[in-house]
């Protein structure tokens, strides 16, 4: 049965994210608030808990995951970036962005995309969440807690409980998200000289980052 974890969405309870946090380590799926809608998360390096993540959400291998970092220094260190698509990062993060970029090797090879060896990465602003990755002390394997059969995210966290009190190990409740997706951005062809490519349009406004998408 998941645990429940009641914090508050702008001061969260440290002592509550240190347990959500050790039953990352311990291989546990969470189900956490975003700046976007609400999201299951596990570790990086666990490959059980990422095979678990998949079959919950019901995507296969080449549906792209995210790595939730921290901050920006943290996102470099999981894709390649030049001096373009950093700029750009800059300007977007924290914020409601995901970014397709290139994979390195410090991301296992089968968390990127099997054909296209990239990952999604984003620096969320949700207070609960930026201080569960610093207490994880890295980034969090996430998918958009979206059942499935279904096109919308789960915004309640008492439904979430409900409905995968057996598949997670806990739920951080921090009121209703925002209820919108991120901007997903595809930067890969800008590291070779070509431009971003808007994936999706969600919450981010890719105007305000200075591109004609």
């Amino acid at each position: 049965m998941a645990q429940y974890f009641e914090v508050h969405p702008t001061n969260p309870q440290l002592r509550l994210l240190k347990q959500a946090a050790a039953l990352l380590d311990g291989g546990g799926i969470l189900a956490v608030p975003t700046d976007s809608s609400y999201a299951l998360v596990c570790h990086l390096d666990d490959k059980a808990a990422a095979d678990r993540l998949r079959r919950i959400r019901g995507v296969d291998d080449k549906h792209h995951l995210t790595l939730l970092c921290h901050d920006l220094g943290e996102l470099a260190a999981y894709a390649r970036v030049d001096n373009r698509q950093y700029r750009l990062l800059k300007m977007a993060t924290p914020g409601p962005y995901t970014f397709i970029l290139e994979a390195t090797r410090e991301v296992p090879r089968r968390l990127s995309h099997p054909q296209r060896k990239t990952i999604g990465l984003r620096v969320p602003t949700h207070r609960v969440l930026i201080e569960l990755l610093a207490l994880h002390a890295g980034p969090l394997l996430a998918t958009t807690l979206i059942p499935p059969g279904a096109t919308e995210p789960l915004n309640d966290a008492e439904e979430i409980r409900s409905r995968f009190e057996h598949q997670v190990a806990a739920v951080i409740d921090a009121g209703a998200c925002a209820s919108r997706p991120t901007t997903v951005i595809d930067l890969t062809a800008m590291g070779h000289g070509g431009d971003p490519v808007l994936i999706r349009r969600g919450a981010g406004d890719p105007v305000g980052l200075g591109l004609a998408l």
